[in-house]
């Protein structure tokens, strides 16, 4: 059994600082076993959360060597032997206490998209036809555990505070596009994703996807697509002009 050097930051709203630890380690652990062992041995009162240590639940967010990750994926045998560890909390958003957040912004967020709307069945026993290909498109989308560490890394929500009641960032983005995308659905969310989720902030930088724990292609299959979207409904010339022509959308 080795040690190891964890440095964990500890304060609240109103500041901290990082207090250093030397824990046992052992074959197999990951990061949040260290944080358990942590709160066992040195500091009982270390908040953090966590639930399932499966990486399904996404709650055990934070920033380990300045990667967003999910403390219970990360194996300390990434590491190299002797280096000092460093686990701080996510910094898009506002500490409550160590390496808890308050992320209610996102649950804030999510209430403004409107729910799935489904088409009447088209088949005589009641059930709906789909291609394959449809489903599988979607399916994508719906790996994702809301662990918000694609929010996190987002520069528009991190750097610009005026522009984030404006933009609901990379998760949102990934919901709107299994919405629009979705073979039954009959909502149209074009609109919302022009103004409200404000997808013309977004530069595709590829940052949210390169974090995501469940190797969702957030840019290339979610927001590129609802920008052509966005582009096809709102300034595609053509359609403007037939719009015209017609007298309808």
């Amino acid at each position: 059994m080795a040690d190891v050097t964890v440095r964990v930051w500890r304060g609240n709203a109103q500041g901290g600082a990082f207090h250093e630890y030397r824990v046992p380690v052992e074959e197999g652990m990951v990061v949040l076993d260290v944080l358990h062992r942590i709160q066992a041995i040195h500091a009982n009162d270390l908040a953090l959360r966590w639930n399932c240590k499966a990486g399904k639940c996404g709650s055990c967010g934070a920033e380990v060597n300045g990667h967003p990750r999910l403390t219970c994926m990360t194996r300390m045998n990434i590491f190299t032997p002797g280096e000092t560890i460093t686990v701080a909390p996510m910094k898009t958003f506002p500490i409550i206490k160590d390496l808890v957040t308050d992320v209610s912004f996102n649950f804030q967020v999510a209430k403004k998209i409107p729910a799935f709307q489904s088409r009447p069945p088209d088949a005589p026993d009641g059930s709906w036809r789909m291609m394959q290909e449809d489903i599988d498109r979607v399916q994508e989308f719906r790996k994702c555990i809301e662990c918000f560490l694609c929010q996190n890394v987002c520069h528009v929500i991190r750097d610009h505070e005026g522009k984030k009641q404006h933009f609901a960032g990379p998760r949102f983005f990934v919901r709107l596009a299994e919405l629009e995308m979705h073979p039954l659905d009959t909502g149209t969310r074009t609109g919302l994703v022009k103004e409200f989720a404000g997808i013309g902030l977004c530069n595709i930088t590829k940052c949210c996807t390169e974090v995501c724990p469940e190797h969702i292609r957030i840019t290339d299959n979610a927001i590129i697509p609802l920008k052509e979207r966005v582009v096809d409904e709102h300034y595609d010339p053509v359609v403007w002009l037939l719009r015209k022509v017609l007298g309808k959308r």
